[in-house]
């Protein structure tokens, strides 16, 4: 679909709004026939890697996830924001190949997936300890050399590193070397390479994931360098504009079956006063390509978007895969049962999220909970910065976890008995414009009773720091809850 066929007046566009929002970052993309695949990082969150499918790069749909086993990625060991960081999702010989790195790996993180089809079974993980670095990218030569391209800092300032490897053991075979050494703006990452009349295309990300971030190229005619920078470089950014959309970065080049090209990256919607504040993470984008003189040329692309098109209502007749955890898989803790998701008490800060991906938005949690049982409905950033609804003993009470500190913001009796397994709660938390001049306020409530408002600032990457976004769900403390439904419905 072209830019000009999906624009419809008046409608939201892809140029301000992500094809694929909330916490979805670093983007890679590949086509099998007409058929695009995108897998994004998931950090510390399992099952990891999230797999998308779409017909035109503009409606997507999530197929599934790759890291569903302990054995591909152990999570329990991530801290918040490490873990699982930019894949890279590649079609070759008639199979998929999925490449990342784990930054709490002792041998510097590189594992190597691989599945027959995209909905898997995935395989188990092939370390790569020789590589060591993040953000590894996979190509293949004309003649079936199978090349491993990733950021490292092995010799000091960040760079991108190259080495071939054979994909079916892991076996490195050649000394890692340095191939392209960035523009000067620093943190050079993200690399990945890709075939375009002739030239092997460089895309790589540079100057730090926050406002500066940009998309910059170079261009070789082997794939292993020398590469020349673009003279238009940074080929690609919004840094220092007004634009609503910033810290544009983490590209990845995809063609069409008609011959266009197309790119994914990612970004940011910043809202509020200086230094303006995102909460939902770094979110999924397109671009159009156009190729001037060899080189990439990217614009926003004004394809249409549609709307409404991530609300939810689960009523858990099955466990969709937007459903995730922090460091524990969900299975571990929770079971369908007839009447919705039984969650056990972990204590361990694990719980049944799902990301937020709309500015302002309404979620609604109808649950009920075991006697004796303390249960949080609850919006999270990190364990660190959260905020929602507690019932505990009776009452329920809106509780802001920041900076660590846990802060009772207001409580009141429930209208029902809380802790009486017939009883049915209500929780609500709501995104609604900020009266303080943050991104938003979070309006908390239970059974119809307003409890408490928290501002929304400090559950910013702004103010808690990281690299992940907010996600919304149901924390049980101690004892057992039953969550019968959960609505996100955009404000």
């Amino acid at each position: 679909m072209s830019a000009a066929e999906a624009t419809t007046a008046g409608s939201p566009t892809a140029a301000t709004v992500p094809v694929i929002p909330g916490f979805h970052p670093d983007p890679s993309v590949c086509r099998v026939g007409d058929d695009y695949y995108l897998v994004n990082s998931s950090f510390e969150y399992v099952p990891g890697v999230p797999i998308w499918h779409s017909r035109d790069l503009v409606h997507w749909t999530q197929v599934g996830n790759v890291l569903t086993r302990d054995a591909q990625f152990p999570a329990a060991r991530a801290g918040d924001s490490g873990g699982i960081y930019a894949p890279t999702l590649r079609h070759h010989d008639g199979r998929f190949w999925l490449i990342t790195s784990d930054v709490t790996d002792e041998h510097g993180g590189h594992r190597l997936f691989s599945a027959p089809a995209i909905e898997g079974p995935w395989s188990d993980a092939i370390e790569l300890p020789e590589l060591r670095g993040i953000d590894p990218d996979l190509a293949w030569t004309d003649d079936g050399e199978c090349l491993v391209t990733y950021c490292s800092w092995t010799d000091g300032a960040s760079a991108a590193w190259q080495a071939a490897i054979d994909p079916d053991t892991g076996r490195v075979l050649e000394a890692p070397r340095k191939v392209w050494t960035g523009t000067g703006l620093g943190h050079t990452e993200g690399p990945h390479l890709v075939r375009h009349d002739g030239w092997w295309v460089l895309v790589a990300a540079e100057g730090g994931t926050e406002r500066g971030h940009v998309v910059s190229v170079a261009r070789s005619r082997d794939p292993r360098g020398p590469f020349e920078n673009a003279p238009h470089n940074p080929a690609y950014t919004h840094r220092s504009t007004e634009h609503p959309v910033q810290n544009l970065g983490h590209a990845d080049l995809v063609e069409r079956p008609d011959g266009s090209w197309a790119a994914v990256h990612l970004g940011v919607r910043p809202r509020g006063m200086t230094p303006g504040y995102h909460v939902n993470g770094r979110e999924t984008f397109v671009a159009e390509v156009d190729w001037v003189d060899g080189w990439p040329v990217f614009t926003a692309s004004e394809a249409t978007l549609p709307e409404r098109a991530w609300d939810v209502d689960d009523r858990f007749e099955a466990l969709h895969p937007r459903w995730v955890s922090p460091r524990r898989r969900i299975e571990e803790f929770a079971r369908l049962v007839p009447d919705g998701l039984e969650v056990d008490g972990t204590g361990d800060g694990s719980g049944v999220y799902a990301r937020l991906q709309s500015e302002h938005w309404t979620a609604s949690i109808e649950l009920d909970i075991d006697p004796g049982s303390v249960v949080h409905a609850e919006v999270r950033l990190d364990e660190r910065h959260r905020a929602g609804v507690r019932l505990a003993g009776g009452r329920a009470s809106a509780v802001w976890t920041v900076g660590g500190h846990v802060i009772d913001v207001g409580d009141g009796a429930s209208d029902g008995p809380v802790g009486a397994g017939a009883s049915v709660h209500h929780l609500e938390i709501a995104s609604v414009p900020s009266s303080t001049g943050g991104p938003d306020d979070l309006v908390l409530s239970a059974d119809g009773r307003r409890l408490g408002i928290v501002d929304g600032r400090y559950l910013s990457t702004e103010v808690a720091a990281g690299f992940t976004g907010r996600v919304v769900g149901v924390r049980v403390e101690r004892g057992r809850a039953l969550v019968r439904r959960v609505a996100i419905v955009e404000a």
